[in-house]
């Protein structure tokens, strides 16, 4: 750039070009590393297998190529570099799915509306779609299994952790509020056989999770209740676990659902919220600015969930490490 001459501008420039990131997340929607891998790797293959404009897609390639995604030869095949590699289904790291704007990537196009959320603290997903998220999501029910399939990932993975950080043999019967497809309880379950628990979440997630524990062989000792974290929960259990919940929701919803769980777990029971909490209290920035964005929520610390914690009638009484995750033990004031 003329004038550039320490070229901070052309920094910024390269951080604030959408090009670039629309341009990965369309090549993931239409599944181009994977067509690449089965053997398609002219534009003229790819465009017929991706249902693509055979002009537009070239261009959608050589922008990439030159980013380092892709690679392509004197005869114009497009192979894959180790950049791109990810952009494949089988990927472990399940990013594709993430960016594929036919799925969940749709909620991060909410991202042109970010004026609006600075402007007014609202979130800015509805001002793009017209609703706001979860009821986006409820109405759709093919996005509703892509959420509930990578949200039971992403807490498998941090299972690991939870079953490690916290004296689960101790307890008798367990809650997970919002569970999902059964993930984690059913990990929690697995490594302590004398314990039971229950999911409770919506009925297409509870469908999934009552496979997944049949499947495990749990059946005997894991149910499901359909139904809101909103609503009364089942009541007596020892523990209420509330995993990856809190952070999606703004001060007044999440205290409403703390104190749900407080209802239920009575004098003698506890609240567990899990959350990406490190050592410190410092706030995964990116994350927070998504939970803005998608659902005028936020990311919190330890301080943070007890001050929430103590509007719902809870105390903290300790707070356990459990890998990636912190998880933080509450009881009825």
């Amino acid at each position: 750039m003329i004038g550039d001459l320490d070229g901070t501008a052309a920094q910024l420039w390269s951080m604030a070009g959408l090009g670039t990131p629309m341009a990965v997340r369309v090549a993931a929607t239409l599944r181009v590393a994977d067509h690449i891998v089965a053997g398609r790797q002219t534009v003229a293959e790819l465009a017929q297998a991706c249902g693509a404009d055979a002009d537009a897609l070239e261009r959608l390639l050589r922008y990439l190529t030159v980013r380092g995604v892709f690679e392509r030869d004197e005869a114009g095949r497009y192979t894959l570099t180790p950049l791109g590699r990810p952009l494949c289904e089988d990927h472990p790291s399940g990013v594709r799915a993430w960016f594929d704007i036919d799925g969940m990537g749709w909620g991060e196009l909410s991202f042109v509306e970010l004026l609006h959320s600075i402007r007014t603290g609202e979130a800015a997903f509805p001002k793009r779609y017209g609703q706001p998220y979860w009821e986006a999501l409820a109405a759709d029910p093919a996005r509703t299994a892509s959420f509930n399939a990578l949200l039971g990932a992403d807490v498998a993975a941090r299972a690991p952790g939870v079953v490690a950080g916290f004296g689960w043999a101790a307890l008798d019967h367990i809650v997970d509020v919002g569970g999902g497809d059964g993930s984690l309880l059913a990990a929690i379950l697995t490594a302590n056989p004398a314990l039971r628990g229950t999911v409770v979440d919506l009925p297409e997630a509870t469908r999934t999770a009552q496979k997944a524990f049949a499947d495990a062989g749990l059946d005997g000792r894991a149910d499901t209740v359909a139904g809101s974290f909103f609503d009364p929960l089942p009541p007596g259990a020892d523990a209420y676990l509330l995993s990856l919940i809190l952070h999606d929701w703004d001060d007044d919803p999440a205290t409403a659902i703390l104190r749900r769980c407080a209802e239920a777990a009575g004098a003698t029971g506890r609240v567990l919220v899990i959350e990406s909490i490190g050592e410190g209290e410092e706030k995964h920035t990116g994350m927070d600015l998504r939970m803005l964005c998608l659902y005028k929520a936020r990311e919190r610390g330890v301080a943070e969930f007890t001050a929430l914690a103590e509007r719902a009638g809870l105390r903290r009484t300790a707070v356990h490490q459990a890998g990636p995750s912190a998880i933080i033990e509450l009881r009825v004031a």
